[in-house]
């Protein structure tokens, strides 16, 4: 399997652990040996349910869990999903990153997975493209999304807007100029030391401009970020 790692960047010094959780063991193994491919990257536990991936999370803290939003509950019992051990498991974790792993590719499921607390959501079917560099971001603490995961986003702008539910963005407060090339970049998919060198200025700077874009336009995900820069024009979905 060929495996994209553009933009990965190093973690540090410190091996990073991840946890992987999907009740396929093929699944399983492909993402070991994906992921262990890479220089100091360690899968330090499996899990096949989600009770198993909480339960391992509070044990291992790991830096990031990659989740089939799917599983079980426990011994195939229903009653729990993906997206609410996410929660679970940045309550017994809570330095620990979540990247959502889901054949689904649907708004719905990205916008649950963000208000969960997952910080990243790769579809299946990129794997090979997306997931090394979904898990470096989220190593970093930077959000990751994957192509197809912001398509239906861009989608989402082509149908009236449900008025029964709150707008995504408030639209208070208007941008500066280099808020706006921020957005851009942002909804892009570059980190914010990609960012910082694009500008010219510092990463203290970039995080400075991300909060203040975020307070002004009432934002609390990256997701909902990368749907305001569609639905303004400043990128194409």
């Amino acid at each position: 399997m060929n495996v994209t790692t553009e933009g990965v960047q190093s973690i540090g010094t410190n091996a990073l652990r991840i946890l992987v959780a999907d009740d396929h063991e093929v699944v399983r193994h492909g993402l070991r040996s994906m992921l262990e491919a890479q220089p100091g990257w360690t899968i330090c536990g499996e899990a096949t349910t989600c009770r198993d991936a909480i339960d391992l999370a509070r044990e291992l803290q790991p830096h990031v869990v990659i989740l089939d939003i799917h599983m079980s509950g426990a011994d195939g019992a229903p009653g729990m999903d993906g997206l609410q051990a996410t929660r679970e498991i940045l309550t017994v974790s809570p330095r620990t990153e979540v990247l959502i792993f889901t054949i689904d590719e649907g708004l719905t499921v990205v916008q649950a997975a963000t208000e969960a607390g997952a910080r990243g959501l790769v579809v299946k079917s990129e794997a090979a493209r997306h997931l090394v560099a979904a898990v470096a971001a989220l190593a970093r603490h930077e959000p990751f999304y994957g192509l197809k995961a912001l398509q239906p986003i861009g989608r989402g702008l082509t149908h009236p807007p449900d008025r029964s539910q709150p707008d995504l963005v408030a639209g208070e407060g208007a941008l500066t100029k280099r808020e706006r090339e921020v957005v851009v970049l942002v909804a892009e998919g570059h980190s914010n030391k990609q960012i910082a060198a694009t500008l010219g200025i510092s990463g203290k700077t970039v995080e400075s401009h991300r909060a203040n874009v975020m307070r002004k336009l009432g934002l609390k995900h990256t997701a909902e970020l990368v749907r305001y820069a569609m639905r303004d024009g400043l990128i194409q979905p």
